[in-house]
């Protein structure tokens, strides 16, 4: 047939800025079977005890990721007392920092379909490193230079998250790739707890919040050599031996629309906005909101002057480690059993988790003016159950999106779920806490804050509705993926003078 001739189309349209050749491999004419046998390695290009370190290496660069995020949120009250700030301008840290993640996701997931991941992610890694430290060292003058360098972060993160989920999709299948997925979701819950407990104790240690940013950015630098020197770029799509056809990339245009003719990729990435719009109201608030029901009900001094008391975010943080990992892998293993009983099971739990965590979120902030136990126990139970969507909701983009399309689909969702979701609402949550202030004493700071939390529960309830709809539909667009071919008018990859061009199929076919 014509399109047997066809070079690995991954290798055509990177011919420079990518190591997807060296997954390849080359065949000696004068080979024997031994020989060859010995040099046969996994469809990935990758082998099995690599693609361990691969993932382990991924894991921890997340689990910095969130660190570095919510270490700020950690030292909240240490940052508006420095600054002598609003709640307004406090939820713009977490509201630019989320923008510029955001509006920067698809440039990084156009270039994660198209050229070396690797090299990529270490640029982008390194860059986020020395801004990090660069926000550590902000006078108290220029407010406006912390919320900047904030936004700078943004582009290592981009750089990593659009592109990290499709390395694992490279590297593994089915109930193997689900499992090392929910390892790699495990440092989102662990690295926002670990986030809140290190900047509140380097905070305590030092007696300067300062420090608390300047953990994360030498363990960056780890982070990039690590993944210089252990991570290998895998074959696009080859583990999931496809047919040459199937594999063939389409324009940036042609991409989007074929993703927003997917409903199960849609729907669900309308979930998880709401997933996001609750984590980053509670991500930055929630300590502070427990640090101001303690000041209200007369059990901790207020903050007058620096440093202030950080155990509610020492509390908070232990909460979210303990509570994330139980919920992604409580939702791992439930998904997985319900799948023997019906393929729409994925869905299904996302949107039980959500639906779940709403009347806890909302007992959790009703009690904390009358018992800070049950609150803690509250907030544990709504961030376990929502902690169940994380794994699952990258793996359903997975297996409804065709894998030259999956870094383009990591970004849309990233920026529908973030411009949608946390982009917005902690710089919402505290304009509307700012609005519904009477008077500046410490009643109206704790009562205004907790009305505008009650929010996040009625967020979590429209997006159960959202992976509800999402089940009716989940079946079909998976068999489409997994069948997928392109149409006879569908523009592919061939070589033309050493680099690649888009011409229709039934040029090349004759």
């Amino acid at each position: 047939m014509a399109s047997s001739s066809f070079p690995d189309p991954t290798s055509d349209s990177t011919p420079f800025f990518s190591d997807d050749s060296e997954a390849e491999g080359s065949e000696e004419p004068g080979a024997g079977p031994s020989q060859r046998q010995e040099e046969e390695e996994p469809a990935s290009g990758v082998s099995s005890m690599r693609a361990v370190f691969t993932v382990i290496v991924l894991c921890f660069i997340n689990l910095l990721n969130y660190m570095d995020r919510f270490t700020v949120a950690g030292v909240l009250p240490d940052i508006e007392q420095y600054f002598g700030i609003n709640d307004g301008k406090s939820g713009l840290l977490q509201t630019v920092f989320i923008c510029s993640y955001m509006f920067l996701a698809p440039v990084f997931g156009y270039l994660g379909d198209r050229y070396n991941r690797k090299l990529i992610m270490s640029v982008g890694i390194g860059f986020w490193s020395i801004v990090t430290l660069a926000s550590s060292y902000t006078p108290r003058e220029y407010f406006w230079l912390l919320l900047l360098t904030r936004g700078l972060v943004g582009v290592g993160e981009a750089s990593y998250s659009t592109i990290a989920p499709t390395i694992i999709a490279d590297l593994y299948v089915k109930e193997r790739r689900t499992q090392m997925l929910s390892v790699f979701y495990f440092a989102i819950p662990v690295g926002s707890g670990l986030g809140y407990i290190v900047g509140s104790k380097v905070d305590d240690l030092a007696g300067d919040w300062h420090w608390a940013l300047r953990v994360t950015p030498a363990l960056g630098l780890v982070a990039v050599a690590l993944l210089l020197f252990v991570v290998k770029e895998p074959k696009r799509g080859a583990i999931e031996a496809r047919p040459e056809h199937t594999l063939q990339r389409t324009s940036w245009l042609g991409d989007m629309k074929a993703l927003c003719r997917n409903p199960s990729f849609v729907l669900s990435s309308f979930g998880f906005t709401a997933v996001a719009f609750v984590t980053g109201s509670l991500a930055l608030w929630a300590p502070a909101f427990l640090f101001r029901a303690a000041v209200f009900t007369k059990g901790r001094p207020p903050c007058i002057k620096g440093p202030c008391d950080t155990s509610d975010s020492l509390y908070f943080g232990i909460i979210t480690v303990l509570s994330g990992i139980l919920g992604v892998a409580s939702g791992a293993e439930v998904s997985r059993r319900l799948r023997l009983r019906t393929p729409r099971a994925d869905p299904l739990v996302c949107a039980l988790g959500l639906l779940l965590s709403a009347p806890f979120l909302y007992l959790a902030i009703v009690f904390a003016q009358t018992s800070p136990i049950a609150t803690y126990v509250f907030i544990f139970l709504g961030e376990t159950f929502l902690s169940m969507n994380w794994a699952i909701v990258a793996d359903i983009l997975l297996y409804v999106v065709v894998p030259t399309r999956r870094s383009t689909a990591e970004a849309f969702q990233i920026v529908l779920s973030h411009l949608l979701g946390d982009a917005g609402s902690p710089y919402l949550i505290g304009v509307v806490s700012d609005s519904l202030k009477q008077t500046d004493s410490y009643l109206w700071q704790f009562r205004s804050l907790q009305l505008s939390l009650l929010t996040c529960s009625f967020v979590a309830v429209g997006g159960g509705a959202f992976f509800l709809a999402t089940a009716l539909f989940i079946e079909k667009d998976r068999q489409r993926a997994a069948n997928y071919a392109p149409s006879d008018d569908e523009p592919i990859v061939v070589p033309k003078s050493g680099r690649s061009t888009r011409v229709p199929v039934s040029s090349v076919l004759i």
